[in-house]
């Protein structure tokens, strides 16, 4: 009599992305992301009113513009994270032959959705899943609706299979290395800016004062990767992006840091995001192409977005350590 291998499920999640750059199709988006109280802590009933009547009838309109700016075959997110998911499964199904192990992409709103992925994941009858949300720094914004979407999947199951969660990764030694060797080859490249901002993704300051260690979690990642580059308190800074309506937002914001920059005589600004282990509208379009007008007209002289870590051997590499200590962790209980 043969044993079966342990049946283990990799989810591979990032935040998510329309289906097509149109209006339509953001709505669509938009209404599934903003509807999370995650996202948005106003009452429920007052945010329903203020996104029904005024978010939902004119966004989506101007967003699905710059979406067009960036979009190629598909969304860019979508792209980088099937391809993050492919470089994994070669690498950790091949060295983990003991276990019937599968690795799938996911997407908290949109396609592929993480409640389908769930759901499938009930068919199967997996031994362990591995949530792996693709958040380097955790924000109850961004990583926790991850785990809601779990919590409400495990709620209808009657077999249920062991869980694993990888938390964040804000100040991993590979991480860093990552982070800085990305600067280190677009400069040797393009050469180096008088600035480095490092630009993560806001939350609002409320958010913060509750207990969200996102912002926190952002300063050790930018002052590490400072440190990983040696650069001068006067050669770096870190600021948030992507106020959203009109209540105060974790400081400084990277819009207005920047054109006081050009104000004051700064001639060159490289922006990084390491919030992102995807290129995407924020970074794209945001970043890349509207503060490099703002920093420009401001009297800026060079502006230039590094891009994110997305398929980069050392981030692949990053991915399968975190991964490959959960498997072996999973394999000493299971005594594979």
């Amino acid at each position: 009599m043969s044993l079966s291998k342990p049946k283990v499920l990799i989810i591979i999640a990032n935040l998510g992305t329309p289906d097509a750059p149109t209006a339509p199709a953001v709505r669509a988006f938009l209404k599934q992301f903003l509807s999370d109280q995650r996202v948005i802590e106003i009452p429920k009933i007052l945010w329903a009113i203020i996104l029904n009547a005024f978010v939902l009838p004119f966004r989506p309109k101007r967003v699905a513009e710059a979406y067009a700016q960036v979009w190629s075959n598909d969304s860019p997110m979508r792209e980088i994270l099937f391809a993050q998911v492919e470089s994994l499964q070669k690498k950790l199904i091949s060295t983990n032959a003991d276990l019937d192990l599968e690795i799938v992409p996911a997407m908290t709103y949109g396609r592929p959705g993480i409640d389908a992925v769930l759901n499938d994941a009930k068919n199967k009858q997996y031994d362990h899943i591995i949530l792996f949300p693709l958040f380097p720094q955790y924000s109850a914004t961004s990583t926790a609706p991850l785990y809601d979407a779990v919590a409400q999947w495990l709620l209808k199951q009657r077999n249920i299979p062991g869980l694993s969660f990888i938390r964040d990764y804000y100040q991993h030694p590979l991480y860093i290395q990552a982070l800085a060797n990305s600067v280190r080859d677009y400069q040797q490249q393009y050469g180096q800016a008088a600035k480095l901002l490092m630009s993560f993704h806001g939350i609002p300051q409320p958010y913060a004062d509750k207990g969200d260690p996102y912002a926190e979690r952002c300063r050790i990642t930018a002052l590490k990767v400072a440190q990983a580059l040696d650069l001068k308190d006067d050669q770096w800074a870190i600021s948030f992006q992507s106020r959203f309506g009109k209540q105060e937002w974790v400081k400084p914001y990277t819009d207005q840091l920047l054109q006081e920059w050009a104000a004051q005589g700064v001639e060159s600004v490289q922006v990084l995001s390491p919030a992102f282990s995807a290129d995407c509208l924020e970074t794209l379009e945001e970043l890349a192409i509207q503060n490099a007008e703002l920093f420009l007209k401001a009297g800026g002289q060079h502006y230039a977005y590094i891009p994110a870590l997305n398929s980069r051997a050392d981030h692949i590499d990053l991915f399968e350590q975190l991964l490959q200590t959960q498997l072996n962790t999973l394999k000493f209980h299971l005594q594979v």
